[in-house]
């Protein structure tokens, strides 16, 4: 597959995660890509928790459903509508979390334009290794779902995380039947993607009613 197939069939998955729990050569395979990423000063200021255990994928999922119904309660009515058959997770259907951490301690932070120091840096190469892991997975015929219903305070506890590390993802991954031909939210109707041609500017910003419109 190449890189551009790879990116085409990628997809945050939810409901196709076959129960089988990935190979260790190929998850491996798919945490040496994540650490092959760029880093900022080739810090790489990340860490990779693989969480196996099925208590501990219990108990995340039990706090990723109740932060699910948080948040579905605060829609008004037709968005909540919408967003009820969206499923959020596959945590235990996957059968592996890998839980994707910044270590700021890491990254010696640049200076933004006004003087101040900047950790973001740092976050964009953690993004870059998440990135990375997800298209050796795609590749490999293994699902990614990035689960985004949680306190980062509950999952630093459930896995030790120290307090001066900032947990970035959880990520499900494991085989999958196979992978959908549009992504869940828009198969759903909860957002349309947004054309390129709206994203694309030229010598200078268009303003922002013209590029959401796509208009040239």
């Amino acid at each position: 597959m190449s890189v551009y197939e790879a990116i085409a069939r990628r997809r945050d998955v939810r409901n196709e995660f076959t129960g089988d729990v990935v190979d260790e050569e190929v998850l491996l395979r798919l945490l040496r890509a994540a650490h092959a990423a760029p880093s900022v000063g080739h810090t790489r200021p990340w860490d990779f928790v693989v969480v196996q255990d099925p208590a501990t994928l219990a108990r995340f999922a039990s706090h990723v459903a109740g932060c699910r119904e948080d948040f579905a309660r605060s829609l008004p009515r037709d968005r909540a509508e919408t967003f009820d058959p969206i499923v959020i997770d596959g945590i235990e259907q996957s059968g592996t979390g890998i839980v994707v951490t910044y270590d700021p301690a890491r990254v010696a932070a640049p200076m933004c334009s006004d003087g101040t120091p900047s950790n973001e840096t740092g976050r964009l190469s953690v993004a870059l290794a998440i990135e990375n892991l997800w298209l050796a997975a795609t590749a490999e015929g293994v699902g990614v779902g990035w689960v985004s219903f949680y306190h980062n305070d509950f999952l630093s506890r459930l896995l030790s995380i120290p307090d001066d590390v900032e947990p970035v993802a959880w990520l499900c991954v494991g085989p999958v039947t196979g992978l959908r031909s549009v992504p869940d939210l828009e198969h759903f109707g909860w957002r349309a993607g947004r054309p390129l041609d709206a994203a694309v500017h030229r010598e200078a910003y268009r303003d922002r009613d013209t590029a959401v419109s796509g208009e040239q």
